[in-house]
């Protein structure tokens, strides 16, 4: 059982930044490859990327263009989103998300996380 508590969120300007940060319960973090999705009003959730276990590979959905960086730290259980150069359509519930198998990060991940909000204003 994982335990995830996203934090970080908040109102920015647009082109300001945000990290955002979730922290995992349990001892076996380090087992579980990490990832972020969205979800803004009207919209269904939305994959923007992932981090492997060990934090070598990372993947990020085409919309993020070099924007947004995820990395790790196993030994905090925590997973981070930097978001750069934000814009009103950014505006969303960031949620974190883990899975033990790379075929389902993407679509069916084991746990989530409650979400934060972010809201880009112009």
């Amino acid at each position: 059982q994982v335990q995830l508590v996203e934090s970080g969120g908040g109102l920015v300007q647009a082109g300001g930044s945000l990290r955002l940060s979730c922290a995992a319960s349990g001892r076996t973090f380090n087992n579980y490859i990490m990832g972020w999705f969205r979800q803004a009003p009207g919209k269904e959730r939305e994959y923007v990327g992932h981090i492997s276990s060990s934090g070598v590979l990372i993947y990020y959905a085409d919309f993020v263009k070099g924007r947004f960086t995820i990395s790790r730290d196993n030994g905090k259980n925590t997973v981070y989103l930097q978001m750069n150069s934000l814009t009103v359509e950014d505006t969303a519930v960031y949620y974190c998300a883990a899975a033990t198998q790379y075929s389902l990060i993407r679509t069916m991940p084991d746990y989530w996380g409650q979400g934060t909000q972010v809201t880009v204003s112009s």
